[in-house]
């Protein structure tokens, strides 16, 4: 792109979503021949979320290698500094929804390879067919001098070879049937913007005694076939997606396996509820994920009314779960519409475990189907760990009784007795029964009553907390929590 598209470009971009520039086009060589073009670029402030640079592809070639960089000057402190992802669609197109979609690394990668035998991890395998291709570049933040960018497109010529079939995880271990599992539903590899190998991933899950996990790499299905050999029977591996967007990212959750959602969207878009469908009809759940993150493009702009869970703690217990979990208690005041707490490690590399926090869910049997079930229904609690257990249930001296995520059916004025019992806490933890009123009730050791009526309390949640810091004025860091249980009435899932 010369100068004078440069300043097009900059004219036109904070008008548009997307744009496309001009590309390379390459001719057919001969087999055995590498051919090579780069492209360069300039972008402004107020580049468009997406810009597509195309590229002919000829018959015969067996594989195509993409390579860029781009310039990082110094910004005034407190200014975002230029930050560019990567990606690329084949010769069937860039249209939303990704039937063109071949791979994404975001910004985690400088180079990446495809042919039909192997593919970078994050993209996918597969021939390398004539047509428009489109290099797909992200300007996540441009700084205020704007951004240089400069792309290289390498054709190898040859014999395509052979695609592999994918391995893909089956749906079921063998479980312990009706019980308390413990998962991670929202983890990174390599396949992303992680560090550790899939390899690595499950090794962790099992030393954090987890039953199963959910693969969600970034705006990339390439992992879902990356776990042959991982799984057994004593770990499940369920297939998703984190779905990155520019106004906050969500999981889809256990879909089927080779699903891909689209992430090129805004909440202005209109767009969300389509995928959201789309995550449903591939038999997963929507699970927007660190609503409140204060990072640029992480905070959730979507709303709820598509959403069938929520992650409420992800990671080590900051300020911003805190947050989350005072937005999903207000939630909870209308039974009928209120989501699931989840929690997930969003575990990247070593330093970050697997399986803190975990999401421990009471279901039928070790398998997607139930598990997932299980999650929407709200029959789940969180801990930080394995060593951590929690049981909450709520009983009338009539014989009523009920747990996570159940309703206690019984009279406005009956006498409900609602006990918690905690094994694992950790040294000096408080116990907390909460209900719409706010904590009722605060204790120490391993288990804590309280008398209520469903007229006063619409429903009881547990907190188990660390002891505060000192002079922090803020509550203990959290040690596990769980859903509620719902006194007098019944609510929309049972």
């Amino acid at each position: 792109m010369g100068r004078r598209d440069a300043l097009r470009f900059s004219l036109a971009a904070g008008a548009a979503k997307a744009v496309t520039l001009s590309g390379a086009s390459f001719a057919r060589a001969d087999d055995g021949a590498t051919v090579r073009r780069t492209l360069r670029g300039h972008l402004p402030t107020g580049a468009p979320d997406f810009v597509y640079l195309p590229v002919e592809i000829p018959e015969g070639v067996r594989e195509i290698a993409v390579s860029y960089r781009y310039d990082k000057p110094e910004v005034p402190q407190g200014t975002p500094g230029n930050a560019l992802d990567i990606g690329i669609f084949d010769q069937r197109g860039t249209a939303l929804g990704g039937r063109g979609f071949r791979g994404w690394s975001g910004g985690f990668r400088d180079s990446f390879a495809i042919s039909a035998e192997k593919a970078t991890p994050g993209y996918l395998a597969g021939p390398v067919r004539a047509g428009t291709w489109h290099v797909a570049l992200g300007p996540y933040t441009v700084a205020p001098q704007g951004m240089d960018y400069e792309v290289t497109v390498t054709l190898r010529h040859g014999e395509p070879g052979h695609t592999p079939r994918p391995a893909y995880p089956p749906e079921r271990a063998r479980g312990r049937g009706r019980a308390w599992y413990r998962g991670d539903c929202h983890l990174h590899t390599v396949h992303s913007d992680g560090r550790r190998t899939p390899e690595e991933v499950a090794a962790a899950a099992r030393a954090a005694g987890l039953d199963f996990l959910t693969t969600t790499e970034h705006n990339t299905t390439s992992g879902h076939a990356a776990w042959q050999g991982l799984w057994g029977d004593d770990l499940l591996v369920l297939c998703g997606e984190e779905i990155t967007t520019r106004n906050g990212h969500y999981l889809a959750l256990g879909t089927d396996p080779g699903t891909f959602l689209d992430w090129r969207y805004r909440a202005r878009d209109d767009a969300f509820p389509r995928f959201a469908r789309a995550v449903h009809r591939a038999s997963g759940l929507v699970v927007p994920a660190h609503p409140n993150c204060p990072f640029v493009g992480c905070q959730w702009k979507f709303g709820y009314e598509h959403a069938d869970a929520v992650e409420v703690w992800n990671g080590p217990w900051t300020a911003d779960d805190e947050l989350a979990l005072a937005a999903w208690d207000n939630m909870l005041v209308s039974r009928d519409t209120w989501l699931p707490a989840m929690g997930n490690s969003d575990a990247h590399r070593e330093g970050q475990d697997v399986g803190v926090p975990q999401t421990v869910v009471h279901a039928d049997d070790l398998a997607r189907g139930p598990l997932l079930a299980a999650i929407r229904a709200g029959r789940s609690y969180l801990a930080e760990s394995s060593k951590i257990s929690v049981e909450l249930k709520a009983t009338t001296t009539k014989g009523a009784h009920a747990t996570l995520g159940e309703t206690l059916r019984a009279e406005p004025d009956t006498e409900v007795n609602v006990t918690l019992t905690v094994r694992g806490a950790p040294e000096g933890a408080t116990l907390h029964l909460v209900t719409d009123e706010g904590t009722m009730r605060t204790g120490g050791g391993t288990q804590l009553g309280w008398r209520t009526t469903p007229s006063l309390a619409t429903y009881v949640r547990a907190e188990v907390r660390h002891p505060a810091k000192e002079g922090s004025g803020l509550p203990g860091a959290m040690a596990a929590m769980t859903n509620p249980v719902w006194l007098g009435r019944s609510r929309r899932v049972e």
